[in-house]
C-alpha cells in the first residue's frame, strides 16, 4: 500500500482548488521561493507573464502550525471561507515546498517572508487566522507591519521562556524538538496526543507515514524552534499592537493552557477578546473543524461582537462574559440576523 498522504494529497488539492484556490510559486528574493494558494480570480496569465491582481473580496491569510504544511491544515477552512472571502494559504520557510538558501531563521524573517510575498501577491490588508507557530509568526508580522495585518484571530501565545521551561519540567521534555520534530512512531503518536484532546485510535502505519512525509527538512526546522523562544523580559505589553486581536482556544489544550490564554490576553489589553471551544485540544482547527469554521465564521462578520468568557469557571458553565452585551448594544436587530444565518451554515 503506498503512503497514505501520498494518496490523499492530490484529493485534498483537488478540493482546495473545486473551492476557487489555485497553487503558486512566488520568489521573494532570488534563493527564496513560497509555495502558496491564492484565489484563482487573482491570477492573470500564464507560465513566464504572470500578473497578480489584488482581492476582489476580503483577504483572509491563513497561517499554519509546525507538524503540517498550509493545505493540510487548512483545507476544511479554505472550503468553508472561501465564497466570501479571499483566501491565502502559504507554506512557511521549510513546510512545503518554500525554502530559502539564506541562513535566517528568526520568526522575524519568516514575518518578513510572508509580508513580502502578500507585496508580491497586491494584498493590501488582511485578516490573519494564525495556529500555533503560524500565530507566532502572526504576532511578529502584526508588529512590523501594521500597515498590512488588520486584524488576527490567533490560537496561541507567546512562547517565553519561563513558560517553555515549565513546560518541559512538566513532561519531561528538554527542548520544543523533543515535541515538534519526531523521530520515531511512538514520538509522533506522543506529539499528537498534544495536540489533540480526544486523539481516536488510528494504525501504526498511518503515523509511519506521516514520519516519512511530513518531517522532512528537520535540521532547518530545528534551527527554527530555536528561535522560537522569547526572554521573558521582552514579553508582550498592551501597547505592542495597534490591531484587535482575538484568540480561539481549545478549552483542553495541554501545550499552551486557557490559564496562559488568559495571561496573555491580560497583558494584551481591550483590543483583545478571548473564547474557548469546548473538548478541544490545541489543533482546535482540525480536532472540531465545523464548530471553528461557525466560531471563525462568526468573528469575521461580526467583529467585535464576539463571545468571550473572563474565567475558565465561567468558560466550563457556559456563562457569557458582559462584553458581548455592550457589543450588542444599539445593534440587536442586526445581529440577531447574524445569528439567524450563522445557524443556517453548515462549515
Amino acid at each position: 500500500m503506498g503512503n497514505v498522504f501520498a494518496l490523499l494529497t492530490p484529493l485534498i488539492h483537488g478540493l482546495v482548488k473545486l473551492a476557487g484556490l489555485t497553487p503558486q510559486t512566488i520568489e521573494i528574493v532570488p534563493g527564496t521561493l513560497m509555495s502558496i494558494w491564492v484565489p484563482k480570480e487573482t491570477v492573470t496569465g500564464k507560465d513566464q507573464n504572470i500578473v497578480y491582481v489584488p482581492p476582489t473580496k476580503p483577504a483572509v491569510l491563513l497561517l499554519h502550525a509546525f507538524a503540517l504544511d498550509g493545505v493540510f491544515t487548512w483545507f476544511l477552512q479554505v472550503l468553508a471561507l472561501t465564497r466570501e472571502y479571499s483566501v491565502y494559504v502559504p507554506d512557511l520557510l521549510f513546510f512545503g515546498s518554500s525554502i530559502t538558501n539564506r541562513n535566517e531563521r528568526s520568526v522575524s524573517f519568516q514575518a518578513e517572508f510572508v509580508a513580502r510575498g502578500m507585496r508580491v501577491l497586491k494584498v493590501e490588508k488582511v485578516t490573519l487566522v494564525g495556529l500555533s507557530y503560524g500565530g507566532v509568526v502572526g504576532f511578529k508580522m502584526a508588529k512590523l507591519y501594521p500597515e498590512l495585518v488588520k486584524s488576527m484571530v490567533v490560537s496561541v501565545i507567546e512562547v517565553t521562556e519561563s513558560i517553555s521551561l515549565d513546560f518541559y519540567k512538566q513532561f519531561g521534555f528538554i527542548r520544543w524538538s523533543d515535541l515538534l520534530m519526531p523521530t520515531t512512531i511512538e514520538e509522533v503518536k506522543i506529539s499528537f496526543s498534544f495536540g489533540i484532546h480526544k486523539l481516536p485510535w488510528i494504525p501504526d502505519f498511518v503515523y509511519r507515514h506521516m514520519l516519512e512525509t511530513m518531517y522532512n527538512n528537520r535540521k532547518e526546522r530545528n534551527e527554527l524552534l530555536e528561535d522560537l523562544v522569547i526572554p521573558d523580559k521582552d514579553a508582550t505589553s498592551y501597547t505592542s499592537y495597534s490591531q484587535e486581536i482575538h484568540m480561539l482556544w481549545g478549552d483542553y489544550d495541554k501545550i499552551f493552557n486557557v490559564d496562559h490564554a488568559m495571561s496573555m490576553k491580560t497583558r494584551l489589553g481591550d483590543k483583545t477578546t478571548l473564547d474557548w471551544i469546548k473538548d478541544t485540544g490545541h489543533l482546535v482547527q482540525l480536532e472540531q473543524p465545523f464548530k471553528y469554521n461557525k466560531r471563525l465564521k462568526w468573528i469575521l462578520e461580526h467583529w467585535p461582537a464576539l463571545l468571550t468568557f473572563n474565567t475558565k469557571e465561567e468558560m466550563q458553565s457556559g456563562k457569557l462574559n458582559s462584553n458581548i452585551m455592550h457589543a450588542l448594544c444599539g445593534g440587536v436587530k442586526a445581529t440577531a440576523n447574524g445569528l439567524r444565518g450563522l445557524g443556517n451554515q453548515v462549515g
